[in-house]
């Protein structure tokens, strides 16, 4: 058969046919017709398309074990949230993005713990809970939580700045489901532009700032992981999210607390901030 603007999409679909996987035929078929249509629509010339392809050869070259520059793609282009939104439980705390900057092998610490190991930043202690959808304590979960520092970097960001694990930690539910820390209030930052995602966005006239925020991961046993970020309320570009991740109901109020028995209590130098973020884990296999 003659492979032509008429013949390509059913060849193509045809060749995955004896695909043993079936969920694999699915996506498969699916991709090869939207990319048809694209073409089909846009008439690309041959160099656009070897344009295209360029491009996304950069994004792979751009990735290494500690940037993720096709996550980054998929964060600007919203997919990531999309995905995150679809796979969402209304019963649960909403889910985000994970962005592109999580270690798998973040410091175990004992709560109450500081994640700042610099103390240059404006102090501030976390405190939450672990629940389920109705609101009884899931003791044990554990909390990986990570953040940028004050000026808006990352510690693989800074590695002769910062020490590795700073703004990091895993941190364990006490029997009651409640967690703390202290840390420091992070700042907004620009997502790296030094990459073809952030030429992407230049080219395109598109900011590349994320608001302040906090990263966290809760997972327990029987639970579905939750992967989600505690905002700070009033922050720059709150509104304006790079790669779309805020949702009201995660914006944290970051309160400057003077009481000298709680900063005692916590540890903590007076002024502090102090935010409190309530998670809500809902159990394996259960319906949306």
């Amino acid at each position: 058969m003659d492979f032509d603007e008429h013949t390509a999409l059913d060849a193509v679909l045809a060749s995955f046919a004896d695909t043993p996987d079936e969920r694999l035929r699915e996506i498969l078929g699916a991709v090869t017709r939207h990319v048809h249509a694209l073409v089909r629509e846009l008439r690309p010339t041959t160099a656009e398309w070897e344009s295209a392809i360029g491009f996304l050869t950069a994004v792979g070259q751009m990735c290494d074990e500690t940037r993720q520059e096709f996550v980054l793609l998929s964060d600007v282009l919203g997919v990531s949230m999309l995905v995150e939104t679809l796979n969402g439980d209304a019963h649960g705390t909403e889910g985000t993005v994970l962005g592109p900057f999580h270690m798998t092998d973040s410091p175990r610490r004992e709560l109450g713990d500081s994640i700042d190991e610099l103390g240059t930043g404006a102090p501030c202690v976390v405190t939450g809970t672990v629940t389920d959808p109705d609101g009884v304590p899931v003791p044990g979960a554990v909390i990986d939580v990570w953040q940028c520092d004050e000026n808006g970097f990352y510690d693989v960001q800074q590695p002769d700045v910062q020490p590795a694990g700073n703004g990091r930690g895993l941190f364990r539910a006490d029997d009651e489901g409640g967690f703390w820390f202290r840390t420091v209030v992070p700042s907004h930052y620009p997502i790296p532009t030094d990459g073809p995602v952030g030429g992407l966005l230049k080219a395109t006239r598109r900011h590349p700032f994320r608001p302040a925020h906090v990263h966290v991961i809760a997972t327990a046993p029987g639970f579905t992981p939750l992967t989600t970020h505690m905002f700070v309320a009033g922050s720059p570009y709150i509104d304006s999210d790079a790669v779309f991740a805020v949702k009201q109901a995660l914006v944290c109020d970051f309160a400057e607390s003077t009481d000298t028995a709680e900063a005692e209590r916590y540890g903590v130098q007076v002024p502090f901030r102090h935010a409190h973020f309530p998670i809500r884990l809902v159990r394996a296999g259960n319906p949306s």
